[in-house]
Protein backbone atom coordinates (compact mmCIF):
# COMPACT_ATOMS: atom_id res chain seq x y z
CA UNK A 1 0.00 0.00 0.00
CA UNK A 2 1.18 3.13 -0.97
CA UNK A 3 1.30 6.74 1.25
CA UNK A 4 -0.48 8.00 -1.48
CA UNK A 5 -3.58 5.74 -0.32
CA UNK A 6 -3.77 6.84 3.33
CA UNK A 7 -3.91 10.47 2.57
CA UNK A 8 -7.75 11.32 1.26
CA UNK A 9 -8.76 14.64 -0.14
CA UNK A 10 -9.48 17.46 2.42
CA UNK A 11 -13.09 17.27 3.28
CA UNK A 12 -15.10 14.73 5.93
CA UNK A 13 -12.44 12.72 6.91
CA UNK A 14 -9.62 15.17 7.81
CA UNK A 15 -9.39 18.21 10.41
CA UNK A 16 -5.83 20.56 9.88
CA UNK A 17 -4.30 23.22 11.18
CA UNK A 18 -1.77 25.74 9.74
CA UNK A 19 0.77 28.08 10.97
CA UNK A 20 3.74 30.48 10.16
CA UNK A 21 6.74 30.36 12.42
CA UNK A 22 9.93 32.45 12.46
CA UNK A 23 12.22 29.73 12.57
CA UNK A 24 13.51 27.48 9.48
CA UNK A 25 11.69 23.63 9.04
CA UNK A 26 15.14 22.35 10.47
CA UNK A 27 14.62 23.82 13.91
CA UNK A 28 10.97 23.29 13.86
CA UNK A 29 11.24 19.31 12.51
CA UNK A 30 14.20 19.38 15.10
CA UNK A 31 11.75 20.09 18.05
CA UNK A 32 9.38 17.07 16.77
CA UNK A 33 11.66 14.51 16.18
CA UNK A 34 14.03 14.93 19.73
CA UNK A 35 11.92 13.27 22.17
CA UNK A 36 13.09 15.80 25.25
CA UNK A 37 11.99 18.91 22.97
CA UNK A 38 8.76 17.24 22.55
CA UNK A 39 7.93 16.04 25.96
CA UNK A 40 8.13 20.37 26.51
CA UNK A 41 5.66 21.35 24.35
CA UNK A 42 3.27 18.00 23.17
CA UNK A 43 -0.19 19.04 24.66
CA UNK A 44 -2.57 21.35 25.71
CA UNK A 45 -1.60 24.31 28.17
CA UNK A 46 -1.92 22.57 31.68
CA UNK A 47 -0.78 19.15 30.48
CA UNK A 48 2.33 17.76 30.75
CA UNK A 49 4.07 14.75 29.01
CA UNK A 50 6.45 12.91 31.41
CA UNK A 51 6.72 10.46 28.59
CA UNK A 52 7.87 10.18 24.97
CA UNK A 53 9.35 7.13 23.23
CA UNK A 54 10.19 7.36 19.56
CA UNK A 55 11.73 4.87 16.82
CA UNK A 56 12.28 7.54 14.19
CA UNK A 57 12.29 4.89 11.37
CA UNK A 58 9.69 4.05 9.08
CA UNK A 59 7.69 1.13 11.19
CA UNK A 60 8.99 2.81 14.33
CA UNK A 61 7.29 3.22 17.44
CA UNK A 62 5.82 6.84 18.52
CA UNK A 63 4.19 6.93 21.82
CA UNK A 64 3.76 9.34 23.95
CA UNK A 65 1.41 9.84 27.75
CA UNK A 66 0.01 13.35 28.14
CA UNK A 67 -1.09 13.82 32.02
CA UNK A 68 -3.83 16.21 33.05
CA UNK A 69 -3.44 18.57 36.15
CA UNK A 70 -5.60 17.03 38.40
CA UNK A 71 -3.42 13.79 37.01
CA UNK A 72 -5.43 12.24 34.34
CA UNK A 73 -3.19 10.33 31.92
CA UNK A 74 -3.86 10.00 28.03
CA UNK A 75 -1.67 7.44 26.64
CA UNK A 76 -1.07 7.45 22.59
CA UNK A 77 1.19 5.59 20.71
CA UNK A 78 1.33 5.05 16.91
CA UNK A 79 4.23 4.08 13.98
CA UNK A 80 5.80 6.16 11.82
CA UNK A 81 4.57 5.81 8.12
CA UNK A 82 7.75 8.17 6.48
CA UNK A 83 10.34 10.32 7.84
CA UNK A 84 11.76 13.07 5.43
CA UNK A 85 13.67 15.26 7.23
CA UNK A 86 13.35 18.12 7.96
CA UNK A 87 9.71 18.42 5.63
CA UNK A 88 7.47 15.73 6.33
CA UNK A 89 6.54 13.28 9.17
CA UNK A 90 3.89 11.01 9.26
CA UNK A 91 2.22 8.34 12.26
CA UNK A 92 -0.76 6.77 13.12
CA UNK A 93 -1.79 7.08 16.55
CA UNK A 94 -4.54 5.30 17.80
CA UNK A 95 -5.52 6.95 21.77
CA UNK A 96 -5.55 5.11 24.56
CA UNK A 97 -8.60 4.28 27.01
CA UNK A 98 -10.91 7.16 28.29
CA UNK A 99 -9.86 8.77 24.60
CA UNK A 100 -11.80 6.92 22.15
CA UNK A 101 -13.38 3.09 21.81
CA UNK A 102 -10.90 1.67 19.39
CA UNK A 103 -7.59 -0.44 19.69
CA UNK A 104 -7.36 0.74 15.77
CA UNK A 105 -5.49 3.75 14.43
CA UNK A 106 -7.97 6.72 14.98
CA UNK A 107 -5.76 8.61 12.78
CA UNK A 108 -3.25 9.44 10.65
CA UNK A 109 -1.24 12.35 11.23
CA UNK A 110 0.55 14.31 8.15
CA UNK A 111 2.92 16.91 9.78
CA UNK A 112 4.59 19.29 6.92
CA UNK A 113 7.54 21.65 7.27
CA UNK A 114 7.79 23.95 4.32
CA UNK A 115 10.24 26.41 4.08
CA UNK A 116 9.10 29.94 3.46
CA UNK A 117 12.41 32.01 2.88
CA UNK A 118 13.73 31.16 6.66
CA UNK A 119 10.27 30.41 8.10
CA UNK A 120 8.49 27.40 8.18
CA UNK A 121 4.91 26.86 7.21
CA UNK A 122 3.99 24.22 9.73
CA UNK A 123 0.56 22.22 8.90
CA UNK A 124 -0.76 19.37 10.86
CA UNK A 125 -3.30 17.08 9.28
CA UNK A 126 -5.14 14.79 10.99
CA UNK A 127 -6.69 12.20 8.78
CA UNK A 128 -9.73 10.09 9.79
CA UNK A 129 -11.39 7.04 9.10
CA UNK A 130 -14.44 7.32 8.82
CA UNK A 131 -16.55 11.03 8.83
CA UNK A 132 -17.51 9.88 12.86
CA UNK A 133 -13.78 9.58 14.05
CA UNK A 134 -13.05 12.70 12.39
CA UNK A 135 -16.27 14.27 14.41
CA UNK A 136 -15.55 12.47 17.91
CA UNK A 137 -11.78 13.92 17.34
CA UNK A 138 -13.22 17.58 16.61
CA UNK A 139 -15.41 17.23 19.56
CA UNK A 140 -12.70 16.19 21.71
CA UNK A 141 -10.95 19.83 21.14
CA UNK A 142 -8.70 19.27 18.01
CA UNK A 143 -8.50 22.81 17.25
CA UNK A 144 -8.16 24.01 20.54
CA UNK A 145 -5.91 21.18 21.60
CA UNK A 146 -3.44 21.09 18.82
CA UNK A 147 -3.54 25.29 18.79
CA UNK A 148 -2.07 25.29 22.36
CA UNK A 149 0.26 22.72 21.62
CA UNK A 150 1.54 24.63 18.71
CA UNK A 151 1.47 27.94 20.65
CA UNK A 152 3.87 25.87 22.97
CA UNK A 153 5.52 24.45 19.97
CA UNK A 154 6.62 27.80 18.93
CA UNK A 155 7.64 28.84 22.52
CA UNK A 156 10.44 26.00 22.34
CA UNK A 157 11.95 26.65 19.05
CA UNK A 158 12.19 30.12 20.08
CA UNK A 159 13.86 29.11 23.31
CA UNK A 160 16.51 26.80 21.47
CA UNK A 161 16.81 29.52 18.81
CA UNK A 162 17.92 32.04 21.42
CA UNK A 163 19.88 29.11 23.98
Amino acid sequence: MSLHSLVTPPGEFELSITRLIDAPPSQVFRAWVEPRLLCQWWGPHGMTTPECEMQLWVGGLFRTLMRAPDGSEYPSQGVFLDIQAPHRIVFTDAFGPGWVPSARAFMTAVISFEDLDGKTRYTARALHWSAADRQAHEDMGFHEGWGQSLDRLIAVVADQAAG
